[in-house]
């Protein structure tokens, strides 16, 4: 999976990333298609808006906000170029690796820990905001909290998870990664069908009140346990990486210091972004119960990052480790052109996807709705969301650039002022009605994000000594491709009774209620994924054939891409 100049058998740590990266895409594939699965029985378990739904998106949602506080920035922004230098000493990084493991590992347990004790502070910073008409009522921040001592415990093996991962992409196992979540899928979608049949489904448990302690124990300690085997999954691939382990407490004198100061500023990074995520939290709270919420807000950006995980995060990993690599050894030249290569294949590919998933956004927000009214505000959400998504994995690529060259204090800075446009922004949202909360986090979402793009393309383009037209013109004629793709895949859509075209004349009024149509294509969820299947493939072969008739080089990382899944 990389671009023509970019040939496929350059290799990360033995494996070349066109491998690397196929076998990232296809744990990452059955991943999300198992998560989306669970994602619609929870929806039709627990109900998609309403408290009780709300209530479980926050408490299940902490968990990854606090991992993020502790460790996101540490583990994306200073481990792998950590690691890929201290492999270089003539013990191979064993030394640095034991004694990173057990600083992470103690540090993750103490953070754990006080999290778990803190869950009601934690999910009231969460729900600032929640009122007696807000998505969040007293009765579901009591139910939050309840669901948040069963879900925080999953902080420190997220962060476990995290960290080892972390150690096999540097080592070049990238394979386990991907995988891993697959177990915590099929342990988290057995909860769930568990819990149903027990319990029963929608709108059962839509009160707050009426949820008992077998209840929360079962759904908030399910997800959990999935979180537990994903983690315990890496350690049976851990002698790949050709070391062993054995806990060291003495922290001086490896290199954990550089490590230290170069994740500072990302975790820095971490906090604005987080704190950013919080004021989204209590705007999108406002909302009135029965409009695009909490858990509405949810289901459009997991739809959202499929692509991204998919595309963006398997291509960027391998070539993140060998980015590092040519860091390390003082090759700029090699990184830019790593990074224009990786670039180009990110944005053809999470460019097509974006305009198949908008053709596809209605029927795919009906898998998740309870009901009809549920489908055109959470699938305008989406569409909202997808314009934004090449920037969104260039951005994720461009950063890890930043990392590989030892330098997180400019990405820190560039998200201080993505947070700082985002919250000032937020102060607007709230000044609509609620039935456009939801689309107005979503546009501020991407304006903000398109003004983050331009900035960090400026710097970098300053800091590699230029270039970077190559990328631009192709980035403009891959979004151009798109406005046909798109217009062909919502016929599609139209002729299948799933759009109503003049439902967005009432957009301001209904927030997109009136888009979703009353015919075939959302009848049901056979039906939806009927729709699904067929705007989405038109739009993608449109989005193809515009770019073939243009004879863009980069597209014949598709035919790559074919052989490699038939090799496979």
């Amino acid at each position: 999976m990389t671009a023509p100049d970019a040939s496929a058998d350059r290799t990360t740590g033995g494996t070349s990333v066109g491998r690397a990266s196929l076998l990232l895409a296809s744990g990452t594939i059955v991943s999300r298609v198992l998560g989306f699965v669970n994602a619609t029985l929870l929806s039709m378990t627990i109900g998609l808006t309403g408290q009780g739904a709300n209530a479980f998106a926050i408490a299940n949602t902490l968990p990854t906000n606090i991992f993020l506080l502790i460790s996101g920035g540490l583990l994306s922004a200073a481990l792998v170029p950590q690691i890929v230098r201290a492999g270089r000493d003539p013990d191979g990084g064993q030394a640095y690796v034991n004694r990173l493991v057990t600083l992470g590992i103690t540090v993750f347990l103490v953070v754990t820990v006080v999290a778990t004790v803190a869950a009601p502070l934690l999910v009231g910073v969460f729900t600032i905001s929640a009122s007696g008409d807000a998505a969040l009522t007293p009765e579901g921040v009591r139910l939050a909290v309840l669901l948040a001592y069963w879900c925080l415990p999953q902080i420190f093996f997220y962060a476990s998870y995290s960290l080892l991962s972390e150690v096999l992409n540097a080592r070049g196992v990238f394979g386990p990664f991907a995988w891993a979540p697959v177990a915590n899928n099929v342990v988290l979608g057995a909860t769930i069908l568990l819990f149903g049949a027990f319990f029963g489904t929608d709108p059962a448990h839509r009160d707050p009140a009426s949820w008992t302690t077998a209840e929360v124990v079962l759904l908030g300690g399910g997800a959990t346990l999935g979180i537990v085997v994903q983690a315990a999954f890496l350690l049976l691939f851990w002698r790949r990486t050709g070391l062993g382990f054995r806990p060291d407490f003495h922290w001086r004198g490896v290199g954990l210091g550089a490590t230290g100061r170069a994740a500072s500023w990302a975790f820095g990074m971490v906090v604005v972004n987080q704190l950013a995520g919080i004021v989204q939290t209590n705007v999108a709270i406002t909302a009135g119960a029965d409009d695009p919420s909490v858990n509405a807000l949810r289901v459009a950006w997991a739809i959202f990052v499929l692509p991204h995980s998919l595309l963006a995060v398997s291509i960027a990993t391998p070539y993140f480790t060998r980015m590092a690599g040519h860091a390390a050894a003082h090759d700029t030249r090699a990184l830019a052109a790593d990074l224009s290569s990786s670039l180009r294949t990110v944005v053809l590919l999470t460019t097509g996807a974006g305009a198949a998933l908008f053709a596809a956004a209605l029927p795919f927000a009906g898998l998740f709705a309870t009901t009809h009214e549920e489908i055109g505000p959470t699938g305008l959400v989406l569409m909202i969301d997808l314009v934004g998504l090449p920037s969104f994995s260039a951005i994720f690529l461009v950063h890890r650039c930043f990392y590989a060259l030892g330098d997180t204090r400019t990405p820190f800075l560039i998200q201080l002022l993505q947070s700082g446009l985002f919250v000032a922004g937020s102060t607007l949202v709230l000044l609509l009605p609620g039935h456009l909360v939801g689309a107005g986090i979503a546009t501020l979402t991407l304006v903000v994000g398109a003004i983050q793009s331009v900035i960090v393309a400026l710097i970098l383009r300053r800091r590699l000594g230029g270039g970077g037209g190559r990328v631009l013109r192709r980035f403009v004629a891959f979004g151009a491709a798109t406005l046909p793709a798109v217009v062909v895949g919502l016929a599609v859509l139209w002729l299948l009774g799933g759009l109503d075209p003049t439902g967005i004349a009432s957009l301001l009024a209904d927030g997109g209620r009136a888009l979703a149509g009353d015919g075939f294509a959302l009848s049901s969820k056979l039906p939806d994924l009927v729709a699904i299947a067929a705007a989405g493939a038109a739009a993608g072969l449109v989005y193809v054939a515009v770019l073939a008739a243009a004879r863009l080089p980069e597209l014949s990382v598709l035919g790559d891409l074919a052989r490699r899944f038939r090799r496979r």
